[in-house]
């Protein structure tokens, strides 16, 4: 069972004060691919999971490639956390919306997560992207504002 110390490293969560302006979540990023193991992958998305159970913030995984942008971002809908809105952005077709259970969500966040490569550096295309994919937690209203706007 892992302690306490190795739990709070796994969920990269620092306890700040609060007159220190920062949240417990802000710290909740990954970039993918990043050297962190399978079982602290795990831990990871767990932490984020009971994140956005508890707090008004979303989970956005973001990758670019020759083919444009996508974005996907999981948000509670209800007070028990068992059931997300998962909302897919593609730069080639626009916003797609779902329903998917906890389940799911942990699924795909550890899938991803835990990928040896990252979407964006797809070297398949004579022009490969060479930024990283990257994972945080965000604010909801920071996820809806931007889906407003397309990107």
């Amino acid at each position: 069972m892992p302690s306490e110390r190795q739990h709070t490293q796994d969920c990269r969560i620092e306890h700040h004060s609060v007159e220190s302006n920062t949240v417990p979540w802000a710290d909740l990023r990954l970039d993918v691919p990043n050297d962190r193991s399978g079982e602290s992958i795990v831990a990871f998305v767990e932490c984020v999971l009971v994140e956005l159970t508890h707090e008004d913030v979303g989970a956005e995984y973001r990758s670019s490639n020759v083919f444009g942008a996508t974005i996907d971002q999981y948000i509670a809908t209800d007070a028990t956390g068992q059931q997300f809105r998962e909302r897919r952005y593609d730069e080639r077709l626009g916003w797609f919306e779902d329903r998917i259970s906890r389940d799911e969500v942990r699924e795909k966040l550890v899938w991803r997560l835990s990928r040896s490569a990252s979407l964006a550096r797809n070297r398949s295309h004579s022009d490969p992207v060479d930024a990283p994919d990257m994972f945080s937690v965000k604010p909801t209203h920071q996820l809806w504002s931007r889906s407003a706007s397309g990107c």
